[in-house]
């Protein structure tokens, strides 16, 4: 895709690094602490933008300093940053994230300016739609927010593709209609369909799922396992590069953007495996947007 308009969140992370993540009512002493630019939908617009694809993103900070270092996150990779609305009566959204030596963590998001991303902030920037060529979107904004946008790409004739994270299970199936390519993990697929997805039988069935209720093709990121494509008409599995985990926080993410990056509309398999070098390469380094690689490096990678 050559321009790419991003619609979500963005948030200061908060990542906190230690041996282990505490279990409850129990304390445990941490390695360090730092603050780094993130939010699902700034890390996609940042690896977009990293990757030297024209990217524009809709969203809301506040105007206090971790929306100004949000900003100029994405602008030193060549966001286009004017759909963003800086609220002063909100405060720019926050993660917080404890992060394993494994690389795996957990995360809280408090919304913030993400919740102030209403219907009419989107379509106030409906002119961002009509030069896009792809659409992407989550689920940090409000639905109702992540609608609207996925009808004005529709109504563009636009790609829509939805990373539907955080999962939940009340989705409107208007939303599923309009999804060209969605990208859950197996255990947000299992929030999303209400369907087990312990085996790859089980997988491919919930995956399937979506499939009915009108998204067109379904991605199942699986770690280590890799991707599983499933559209009507086949089920493919594509490996992951195998790597030594340090922090998995923006993996997803970065999959996502340079999956988006390198697709055309039917070269599925070239793009996953784009996908799967660049998140090789992140998660091999702390941090969300930090981790992100470059063009040449994931063209490089192998």
């Amino acid at each position: 895709m050559n321009k790419v308009l991003v619609v979500g969140s963005l948030n200061m992370d908060f990542a906190v690094y230690m041996d282990r993540r505490p279990l409850a009512g129990e304390t445990v002493m941490a390695r360090g602490m730092k603050l780094v630019p993130g939010g699902k939908g700034a890390n996609q617009a940042y690896a977009l933008g990293k990757l030297g694809v024209r990217t524009s993103m809709i969203g809301a900070v506040g105007t206090d300093s971790s929306g100004e270092q949000l900003l100029e996150s994405l602008e030193s990779v060549s966001v286009n940053t004017t759909g963003i609305q800086k609220m002063a009566e909100v405060e720019t959204g926050k993660a917080f994230i404890e992060i394993e030596s494994s690389g795996q963590n957990s995360i809280s998001v408090i919304a913030g300016a993400n919740a102030a991303v209403d219907e009419a902030v989107v379509q106030e920037q409906e002119n961002l739609f009509a030069k896009a060529d792809a659409v992407v979107m989550q689920l940090e904004i409000p639905v109702t927010s992540v609608v609207a946008a996925a009808k004005l790409a529709r109504k563009h004739g636009k790609i829509v593709v939805f990373d539907p994270a955080p999962a939940r299970s009340d989705l409107p199936d208007e939303l599923w209609s309009l999804v060209d390519i969605t990208k859950p993990n197996e255990t947000e697929l299992a929030l999303l369909t209400g369907l087990p997805t312990g085996t790859g039988d089980e997988i491919v069935t919930a995956a399937k799922s979506l499939l009915t209720k009108g998204a067109k093709t379904v991605l199942v990121t699986l770690g280590g396992d890799g991707t599983l494509l499933v559209t009507a008409d086949k089920v493919e599995k594509f490996p992951a590069y195998k790597v030594k985990a340090v922090d998995t926080t923006a993996a997803g993410d970065c999959f996502l953007a340079a999956f988006v990056s390198r697709f055309t509309g039917c070269n599925f398999a070239e793009a996953i495996d784009f996908g799967a070098r660049a998140a090789a390469i992140a998660v091999t380094r702390q941090g969300a947007q930090t981790s992100i690689p470059t063009m040449d490096e994931v063209e490089k990678f192998t």
